[in-house]
């Protein structure tokens, strides 16, 4: 697997993590199930399959007993993702993330109930119930999407195979059969050390006009007008954000609002047919769902001076632009269902024209 900086180049002003990705935050952990099967001609509700979903655990307990303080941001909304309006109001998350197709949200939510209530079975009963969060981007250019191939027992092993360190990026998982600017893109993942805290983000990347690519500025995609360049719509863009530091929902949600930035600085003007959606979530200060003796809990905030909000915003900005271009440099040619294709951008060429522009 490729990634941007492999090909020598160094974006951004803040050290990353170990493995530069989401899961450099402590207890993070990220999970993937790839489904590819059939060739040739649409069967709706047969194949092709090219499709799959991935799960992000906050942390490793049981997430329902444990909440993590959350929010959700929409940049535009068309899509058909679960959840966010309980994470606006709360302000935390009770279930592991879950990333898929548009169609399947319905499936991979019922899935990630279940999971839930296998491990909470109060649940409904003697306690209240649960808001699976799910997002999705479209991936029909090459997946059969009527189908809804993503079923229980993916989204169950997504969860339960989500582990920490590097983070497979690219054609896997949820992006299996998503694009990028009209390439191949997919699941992409970076991180930034901010003082003694990390801030990771993982996209799942379907969005953007070949005209618009800007790769640390440069105007990398009117170089491919005229080759490589497939007819899929505009698509989404999932953008999920973790840290360690000790931030409140309200805080988490001014981080969320600065993906806006990064997802700019790739070329991205958020289009009609565009859903640009954004979780963030913390990983201090859990909160139990079982009512405290006293119903107070005294926790550790973040404080809120302009030095320690700057250098997170930057860590956002950076982060999610370098996790976008993660999803483009690693994917792979993909050909799926009436012999649709997505073209991964070419290596040797985007190399040459980011020596041409002196990003390298």
């Amino acid at each position: 697997m490729t990634r941007l900086r492999d090909l020598g180049v160094v974006p951004g002003y803040l050290p990353t993590g170990p493995h530069n990705a989401i899961t450099d935050v402590p207890g993070v952990r990220v999970g993937h199930v790839t489904l590819i099967s059939g060739e040739g001609r649409l069967t709706p509700g047969t194949g092709p399959v090219r499709t799959g979903v991935t799960a992000i655990l906050p942390h490793d307990g049981n997430l329902y007993r444990q909440k993590v303080a959350a929010a959700a941001k929409t940049i535009n909304g068309f899509g058909k993702a679960t959840g966010f309006e309980q994470i606006r109001e709360r302000g935390v998350i009770e279930t592991p993330i879950i990333l898929t197709n548009t169609l399947n949200v319905g499936r991979a939510a019922d899935a990630l109930v279940s999971y839930m209530l296998r491990d909470n079975p109060d649940i409904g009963i003697t306690t209240g119930t649960v808001c699976p969060v799910v997002g999705e981007c479209n991936d029909g250019f090459v997946n059969d999407i009527q189908g809804r191939h993503v079923h229980q027992e993916h989204v169950w092993q997504a969860i339960e195979t989500a582990c920490d360190g590097a983070v497979a990026e690219g054609n896997v998982g949820a992006g299996t059969g998503t694009q990028c600017f009209q390439f191949k893109g997919g699941i992409g993942t970076a991180s930034r050390h901010v003082g003694a805290f990390t801030l990771g983000a993982l996209v799942q990347s379907n969005y953007g006009l070949r005209r618009d690519l800007l790769v640390l500025g440069a105007p990398i995609g009117r170089h491919f007008l005229d080759k490589l360049l497939p007819q899929p719509g505009p698509g989404s863009i999932m953008m999920v954000l973790a840290t360690d530091a000790p931030f409140d929902s309200r805080q988490l949600e001014r981080l969320a609002a600065r993906a806006a930035f990064g997802l700019a600085r790739t070329g991205s003007f958020c289009q009609d047919g565009s859903g640009d959606f954004v979780i963030a979530f913390s990983t201090a200060n859990p909160w139990p769902h079982d009512a405290l003796p006293d119903d107070v809990q005294m926790v550790t905030r973040m404080a809120e001076s302009g030095t320690v909000m700057d250098d997170f915003f930057l860590a956002v900005v950076e982060a999610i632009e370098e996790a976008i271009l993660n999803s483009l440099v690693a994917a792979q040619t993909l050909t799926g269902r009436d012999g649709n294709t997505l073209f991964a951008i070419p290596h040797d060429q985007l190399v040459e024209l980011l020596r041409r522009y002196r990003r390298l």
